[in-house]
């Protein structure tokens, strides 16, 4: 277990540093970043075995950098960091890909533990594959070569979901889960038509992917 790469995305100075220190000391190589866009950027040279993510980051919110590590085929675990203990704010890691949820503030032997715990079920690489679109968390934006094409919030969290799982079906309820706040009425007909804008908007990258129609169950993209 030891020697493994952990990278710590916490923008608080202070924490960042005891968490760095703390792992180091665990057997753990450990990395810091303290915004989402340094997070990309150093997992795209190395990817680290497991993530250790703060929520409230200053340039993104760090669901968002977790979908976006997904939808680019990072596997390795990611455990969330955050003041905010109520069950939609859990629920909204989860959805995002997230695998554990510890609450500020937290005794340093129980992260340990847990992060423990989540390498143990992991046993993969978490190898980055660089797949045709790439997704910016920080400019909630989607790219392919020198294009770059903006979406919403929930455009942003839609595709995410989709790229997370290329070629496989995703359900609607999963999609609607994906994008917006626990427990939000959303209706069909509103899902579909964010479907649409995503179509045409990936439609700027000739040869892309494509999000294509999965009868009676949902969407999918290849």
């Amino acid at each position: 277990m030891t020697g493994q790469r952990i990278l710590i995305v916490e923008d608080d100075g202070e924490l960042l540093s005891v968490l760095l220190r703390g792992l180091a000391e665990e057997g753990f190589a450990t990395d810091g970043a303290r915004t989402g866009a340094e997070a990309l950027t150093a997992v795209g040279a190395e990817p680290p075995a497991a993530l250790i993510v703060d929520v409230g980051l200053p340039d993104t919110d760090g669901r968002d950098l977790c979908q976006a590590l997904r939808a680019r085929g990072l596997t390795s675990p990611v455990l969330f960091l955050t003041a905010r203990d109520a069950l939609t704010d859990r629920l909204a890691g989860f959805s995002a890909g997230g695998d554990d949820y510890l609450t500020k503030p937290f005794a340093f032997a129980e992260l340990v533990a847990r992060l423990q715990a989540l390498l143990r079920r992991a046993g993969t690489d978490g190898t980055v594959d660089e797949a045709g679109l790439r997704l910016d968390p920080v400019a909630h934006a989607v790219a392919r070569g020198e294009v770059t094409v903006r979406l919403t919030p929930t455009e942003f969290r839609l595709l995410a979901r989709l790229l997370a799982r290329p070629g496989e079906a995703v359900r609607r309820r999963a999609l609607i889960a994906a994008a917006w706040p626990n427990g939000a009425i959303v209706r069909d007909n509103t899902l579909d038509a964010y479907v649409a804008r995503l179509r045409r908007k990936l439609s700027a990258f000739p040869g892309g992917p494509a999000i294509a129609t999965v009868h009676g169950v949902g969407y999918t993209i290849e």
